[in-house]
């Protein structure tokens, strides 16, 4: 390995970044961390402890409520000099507690599931003429509820990804939870929240500044309207403007197809908009009507910026140009891209306590560390020392996964720890990859040293193909899919590349550091699956045809006989009744109550008012399931006091947008695998992964489908995360045979091509079961110990599992051999250059 100085230094350059961003990992306690940074402390900061205390053991506020309520009036700037911004702030006290309380927030943040959060229930305004005056009012307002959680799904995510979850509730109301908030990203949270409202486009009346100038009276038609900019230098100027109390020939609503922030020649940032096809024509009109005048936009009332009309906007697409910061300009694209056809308004916020009992987490987690830990143990047995460095590079993976997660800001949930988990059990393909070659070098009689040289060598193609092709599936999640889907992606995108780097340069320094000082001489391994000679491709065709009509029948099945009760919560709503109680009862106790009548996928929460009072509990079941459940538990908990407070159905909180950007970037990855392999291997090499990979969804979704007939399962949105762990986990197997495929072509084996396929297959028959058993074991354990959600999960992934090792022999090798009709490709031509044919007799 060349350059080893430079790969170790920077190697703890990278583990002393990923340990700073992880620290701390989690959060410390407000009230503590208050006293512990101030000084100069009195009997004045005393009395404000002991009243924290006293507020603490009474109140059911937060501490950041029951910190600021004990300081009252008093000034707290003395006892933090530190934080010297405070001084020039409106509200000294709060800005010094938003800082101590960021500062004391823990790196790694955890999701709804796992620590609760903040709900907010958003109301929309249907009593617009919009609505009243349409004969399918009913219809109209539906469509503009369904419309209102994608752009407020979207307005969420750019508060980063969060894992939110947002449904409709009722006829005209959407609840929005995101997980543990503090004080100032509440805020933050309520601002974007309430800003995904009506848009309009305005006209500013010709004589406005005069009007405004004289202090003349506004005029009938018209409302005074002011904002504030910031210029490039950040300082800030109000705007008042004469606009008109009406859209200008209806330029309002859903108008804008996406806006963005660009650069002009100069650098300044700019917003570029689209429109639709009635926004464009009616723009044109306007525009041209009015070049040289100010356009107003106005959102939910609010003025945003006047830009003036500088040419007709006459193509569907425009620019807004102006001395803007980018924060303003990112400001103002957002509101454009995400307008709603009814105002919204912020109604209620409360605490929410996490979806999962304690039980459930800790068997979550506990699920996750057997994973890992039998997974070593695997690793440490069949390969001895060379496990050892593989568990090294493993425990290095883990730290920089967690460091990378902790900086981007990723949202830890149950679910994606168990996609970190399998994450690492497939991080361990490239090890076996590894090894398996240098095994085979070995057996060549190559020195230890050259051994090792030749297994990484050749092993580097293999390894960098199978991780490009999983990255590519991962990137385009992440940039297409939304909530879950995003998050998954962003959590696949880290484990891959920290797997990719570990396995290559971790793995090497330290053999490399071993032999440097005569501390090994040669490498045991166990060697279970010794050569082979099976004759896979003799029963392919009817394998082909049998696991191909048994994925189509069960699909036709799943469809005709489950229907409707396919569908979890997640995706078609359901009904969410919230009880009072005298005495509380654990999660776990409530969700197994459930479990017995067949809602083992219950949402259950506990949700306590912002501004403080009694705790209710509320439990989202099957839609007309509501009667059932409360007999059920007013049964098993008599002694709770459970009374009906509210009930009332809500809506999928996996929604239209979630469910469609979820498929477009299964298909966009798709394709980008067609691409990338037919461009490193073969057409025909890239046509039979795709063929197998979806040969591999359809079959998992039969599975699943079966398994709702059998045992009641249901599609939920953990489902979805799992079928697209599929995609990337197929892929690899495939890369590895195929690159064996090529390889054994470019070195001229003799014999036809199902004899190259059948030899190729035979030698990668040892790896593939043993990189598919490491994550079967990982996934097993899931599936065990998991519980909820998670057990949906690992079932998924174990039968994609299983079908993914299956076609790669069975689907894609074969589907490659049948496409060239049994005949040799030409890969690398029948010439064998001097230095493979060397290797070849090595």
């Amino acid at each position: 390995m060349k350059n080893r100085t430079f790969w170790f230094i920077a190697l703890l350059v990278l583990l002393a970044w990923a340990a700073v961003e992880v620290y701390p990992p989690t959060a410390r306690d407000l009230v503590q961390e208050f006293s512990r940074r101030a000084v100069n402390q009195d009997a004045t900061f005393t009395n404000i402890l002991q009243e924290t205390s006293a507020l603490q053991n009474t109140a059911t506020n937060s501490e950041f409520a029951n910190l600021a309520a004990a300081i009252g009036t008093n000034d707290i700037e003395n006892y933090f000099p530190s934080i010297s911004e405070a001084t020039n702030q409106s509200a000294p006290t709060i800005y010094i507690l938003n800082q101590i309380q960021r500062d004391a927030t823990g790196k790694i943040k955890l999701g709804l599931d796992l620590q609760g959060g903040t709900a907010f229930l958003v109301g929309m305004k249907t009593n617009t003429s919009a609505f009243t005056n349409s004969a399918n009012s009913d219809q109209e307002e539906q469509s503009a509820l369904s419309q209102a959680v994608e752009v407020l799904r979207k307005r969420v995510d750019q508060i980063g990804v969060a894992e939110p979850v947002i449904q409709p509730v009722g006829g005209n109301q959407i609840l929005i939870q995101l997980p543990g908030l503090s004080q100032a990203d509440k805020q933050e949270a309520m601002t974007n929240i309430s800003k995904a409202a009506y848009l309009e486009f305005r006209m500013v009346k010709d004589d406005s500044s005069d009007i405004i100038a004289n202090h003349e009276p506004v005029p009938p038609g018209y409302v005074l309207l002011k904002c504030s900019e910031k210029n490039q230098s950040g300082q800030s100027t109000v705007y008042s403007y004469i606009v008109r109390v009406r859209p200008e020939n209806g330029l309002a609503g859903n108008i804008i197809k996406d806006a963005h922030v660009s650069r002009s020649n100069m650098g300044e940032p700019t917003i570029e908009f689209e429109l639709t096809d009635d926004g464009a024509k009616k723009f044109a009109d306007v525009t041209s009507a009015n070049v040289g005048k100010q356009l107003a936009i106005v959102l939910d009332g609010q003025l945003y910026t006047a830009p003036r009309i500088n040419t007709p906007i006459i193509n569907g697409s425009g620019e807004i140009t102006g001395d803007y910061t980018l924060e303003d300009a990112q400001q103002i694209a957002i509101i454009l891209q995400n307008p709603l056809r009814a105002p919204l308004e912020l109604e209620s916020s409360y605490d929410v306590s996490p979806t999962l009992g304690s039980d459930s987490i800790h068997s979550g987690i506990d699920a996750s560390i057997a994973a890992v830990v039998l997974v070593s143990l695997f690793m440490l047995i069949y390969y001895r020392l060379a496990g050892i460095t593989a568990n090294v590079a493993l425990i290095t993976n883990i730290v920089i996964l967690m460091g990378v997660m902790c900086d981007a800001g990723v949202t830890f949930t149950l679910p994606g720890i168990a996609g970190v988990v399998l994450t690492i059990g497939m991080a361990v393909d490239a090890n076996v990859l590894i090894y398996e070659r240098l095994r085979e070098e070995i057996a060549k009689g190559k020195s230890l040293r050259g051994a090792i040289a030749a297994g990484y060598s050749r092993a580097f193609g293999t390894i960098f193909d199978s991780h490009v092709t999983t990255l590519i599936s991962s990137v385009i999640l992440i940039f297409l899919g939304t909530g879950e889907v995003k998050g998954f992606g962003v959590t696949l995108t880290i484990g891959i590349a920290a797997s990719l780097f570990t396995s290559l340069v971790v793995t090497r320094l330290i053999f490399d550091f071993l032999l440097d000082h005569n501390w090994i001489k040669s490498l045991g391994m166990f060697h279970l699956i010794r050569s082979t000679k099976v004759n896979f491709m003799s029963v392919a065709k009817p394998l082909f045809i049998l696991t191909w009509a048994f994925a189509i029948a069960a699909l036709i099945f799943g469809g005709v006989v489950g229907g409707k009760g396919l569908f979890g919560v997640d995706f078609r709503g359901g009904d969410s009744t919230t009880f009072s109680f005298t005495q509380q009862v654990g999660i776990d106790e409530v969700r197994s109550a459930l479990t017995q009548i067949g809602q083992k996928d219950a949402q259950i929460q506990y949700q306590k008012n912002g501004a403080g009072g009694a705790q209710n509990l509320n439990v989202t079941t099957a839609e007309g399931t509501a009667q059932t459940v409360q007999q059920t538990l007013a049964k098993s908990f008599p002694q709770a006091g459970l009374t009906v407070v509210a009930q009332r159905h809500v809506g999928a909180s996996v929604g239209v947008d979630v469910r469609n950007s979820a498929i477009e970037a299964s298909l966009m990855a798709l394709f980008g695998i067609l691409v990338y392999v037919a461009f490193r291997y073969e057409f025909s090499f890239a046509i039979g992964a795709i063929v197998a990979i979806v040969h591999d969804v359809l079959f998992t979704i039969g599975c699943y489908c079966l398994a709702n007939e059998i045992s009641g399962r249901q599609f939920n949105a953990t489902v979805v995360a799992a079928v697209l762990t599929i995609i990337g986990f197929s892929i690899n197997d495939k890369i590895v045979i195929f690159d064996r495929i090529r390889e054994d072509l470019k070195l001229g084996m003799r014999g036809t091509f199902k004899e190259v396929i059948n030899v190729a297959l035979n030698q990668t028959l040892s790896r593939t079961i043993i990189t598919s058993g490491t994550v079967f074991i990982a996934t097993g354990c899931l599936y065990v110990w998991g519980g909820g959600v998670i057990n949906d999960f690992a079932f998924t992934f174990l039968v994609g599992i299983v079908v993914g090792t299956y076609s790669s022999i069975y689907v894609a090798s074969a589907f490659v051999l049948w496409w060239h009709k049994g005949q040799r490709p030409n890969i690398g031509g029948s010439a064998v250059t001097l230095q493979n044919a060397a290797d070849a007799r090595v």
